[in-house]
């Protein structure tokens, strides 16, 4: 997707964050080394502005990102302005070319920095749900939920569901290393919705970090993307105690899958239950520090075997 105005731009945020974004901060990278992007919470207090700022430099920094948009969402407010231009002045500090800052509020843009056209900002209207992006963004099966509480709900106890499991869990046995990999790809490629009785065995054996990381180290970019809803559903048929097993494996895959927003949502789900989870934690230092996916293909490489006759 190539955006040539602001009205790109800003039909492009929700495609990539996976939202339209409300009282937030969102950075576009527009060039670097390993670009991303990301979105953050707009503080309520202009004192918090800082470290606002400072979670999103921090990463562009670390990526050596060169170029970038911010987006401001929110209405006409000090914490707004102040958190705009502090977002400005500490990236071309950092020597970051800070391409253009908007503020977005009932659907206008307005401008920030000086030099625009002067009905910027007045606010100009834009329409972002019907713009070819949105549409591109659907023939290509990206949903984009309208709002992050939606997403986040998707991945709510499902009672009845999570019931059922429940009544199962006293009979249930964790599964052997080498069984675990099996049952979710065959559960998976099913059809079929994973009987009770398989999730009530796999939660269980995700309550064992041992067990639990035979649920996710083979997994590939490519392949992650086809584990999101399997997991997604885990999670909602999960009795509440046991929820931080497969919420932590979906943030990871999600991760994997390219999908930080829904990834953030099970760190949330796992933490919830289990703070100081260790996998939810691992993947929440991954986003923070906006991780490219591409990095576990090198790290899950097998070693090399040794050349024949070698000592």
């Amino acid at each position: 997707m190539k955006a040539t105005c602001p009205e790109d731009l800003l039909a492009f945020v929700p495609v990539a964050i996976g939202f339209p974004p409300e009282s937030s901060v969102v950075l576009l990278s527009v060039e670097g080394e390993r670009p991303f992007h990301a979105r953050i919470d707009l503080p309520d207090d202009e004192s918090d502005v800082d470290d606002v700022v400072d979670a999103l430099l921090r990463p562009a920094r670390l990526h050596r990102i060169s170029k970038v948009v911010l987006v401001v969402y929110d209405d006409d407010t000090a914490v707004a302005d102040e958190t705009a231009w502090s977002l400005h002045e500490r990236f071309t500090a950092a020597g970051i070319d800070v391409f253009e800052v908007l503020r977005v509020h009932d659907g206008h843009y307005f401008a920030v920095l000086p030099g625009r056209r002067p009905e910027a900002y007045r606010g100009i209207p834009f329409e972002a749900g019907h713009h070819p992006f949105a549409v591109e963004s659907v023939f290509d099966g990206r949903v984009t939920h309208s709002s992050r509480e939606a997403l986040a709900a998707t991945l709510a106890r499902d009672p009845v569901a999570a019931e059922a499991v429940a009544d199962l869990l006293s009979d249930a046995e964790p599964l052997s290393p080498a069984g675990i990999r099996p049952l979710i790809t065959g559960h998976a490629e099913s059809r079929f919705p994973t009987p009770p009785g398989a999730v009530a065995a796999l939660a269980v054996s995700l309550a064992q970090p041992e067990l639990r990381d035979e649920a996710w180290r083979w997994l590939g970019r490519e392949s992650a993307k086809a584990y999101v809803e399997f997991w997604s559903s885990m999670v909602r048929r999960t009795p509440e105690e046991l929820v931080p097993g497969p919420a932590s494996v979906l943030a990871f895959t999600a991760w994997l899958a390219g999908e930080g927003a829904l990834a953030w949502c099970a760190v949330d789900r796992a933490r919830a239950v289990d703070p100081e989870h260790s996998l939810a934690g691992l993947v929440a230092e991954m986003l923070m520090s906006a991780t490219s996916p591409e990095l576990w293909e090198v790290l899950a490489q097998p070693a090399a075997e040794p050349a024949e006759g070698a000592a």
